[in-house]
């Protein structure tokens, strides 16, 4: 139904007002009472689904990416469509209004999206004051920093956040790999993100002694563009800070092969969906082999179908998210791959 009817109506909108229609339909349906519909219509509880990775108990393995529910305001409702995870933000530590509109376009010739949003969002203590209510699904918090502030002080920005989500997160994705921070991907060079890292965990330990707790895992988002020298460098920095493992990957600058119009495709931003499957599974690949898979990786990129997410397990995902995909695909997709999970099993 959703590919054949409400996708065509959605599509009709603009992709950001398209975007912001859904997130008041899914609130407004789910107030009178359609999560339990959904929750029959979409989720599949199975003891055969469950993972446990970096210490955390995961329902399922397939999570929803950072970039949908940016203000943490329907993580819940948003779970009741079978995720296993959701991953909130990525929040700042002021509030920013992103890039100049418009910012966000649809590729339907390749099923992608591009998108130059600038992490807009309402400021990570707007968020907390959500994510203070009871949570349904595990939930990750993608922190970043804001556009005003510059690389030398980018470590305050990321420990004010980690700070303000502690008690209210179940992991961290630190942010360094989206390409609509202008200088923002200079912080996954060696030095500076070995730095920013570190701090990090430092800080996260420091909490987590004074309240008493287990530290929160903190996870390192790349970017798909990395050299192979850089993915290396990315295994050594994981190694050497100790964090808990990687998200691979965020979206590309690159525009290889597309086939819609040039009007589009030649949009800045970073490009999501379809186009970005290969690529995301050969870092994912790369960095399982080379590591000796010595730690975990949460695969993203271009899961459109069940084979999709299986491939990105089949190279060395710990668990799998969706973004692009859930926008064509609809919801169903969830429950498709977590159905293609469990027969091999029956």
């Amino acid at each position: 139904m959703y590919k054949f009817f409400v996708r065509p109506l959605l599509f009709l909108l603009d992709a950001e007002n398209a975007h912001y229609f859904t997130f008041s339909l899914v609130r407004t349906l789910s107030k009178i009472g359609f999560s339990g519909i959904f929750r029959s219509l979409y989720t599949i509880k199975d003891k055969r689904l469950e993972r446990e990775v970096f210490g955390l108990k995961f329902d399922n393995p397939i999570g929803l990416a950072a970039g949908f529910d940016k203000d943490a305001k329907l993580y819940n409702e948003l779970s009741d469509f079978g995720f296993g995870f959701v991953e909130i933000g990525t929040l700042t530590p002021k509030p920013q209004a992103g890039n100049p509109k418009p910012r966000l376009f649809r590729l339907k010739a390749d099923q992608a999206i591009i998108n130059r949003m600038g992490f807009n969002n309402s400021g990570v203590f707007d968020a907390v004051e959500r994510l203070k209510k009871q949570h349904r699904v595990l939930i990750g918090g993608n922190i970043g920093k804001n556009k005003v502030t510059p690389n030398a002080d980018a470590v305050k920005d990321y420990l004010i956040c980690l700070d303000a989500l502690f008690d209210h997160v179940d992991y961290f994705a630190v942010n360094v790999s989206s390409p609509n921070t202008p200088g923002l991907r200079e912080l996954q060079d060696k030095e500076p993100l070995t730095d920013l890292l570190k701090e990090l965990k430092k800080e996260n330990k420091k909490y987590a002694t004074k309240k008493g707790v287990k530290e929160k895992p903190i996870l390192l988002k790349i970017a798909p563009d990395l050299s192979d020298n850089q993915l290396l460098d990315i295994i050594a920095i994981v190694a050497d800070t100790k964090i808990s493992g990687v998200i691979a990957t965020n979206t590309t600058i690159e525009r290889k092969n597309l086939k819609s119009d040039l009007i589009f495709s030649e949009e800045k931003g970073g490009l999501s969906g379809k186009p970005l499957v290969n690529r995301s599974t050969e870092v994912i690949r790369f960095l399982a082999e080379k590591s000796g898979k010595s730690f975990p990786i949460i695969g993203v990129g271009g899961i459109h179908s069940p084979e999709d997410a299986l491939a990105k397990l089949d190279a060395g995902a710990d668990l799998v998210q969706l973004y692009t995909g859930f926008i064509y695909e609809g919801p169903s997709l969830v429950r498709k791959i977590n159905k293609a999970l469990l027969k091999p099993l029956v």
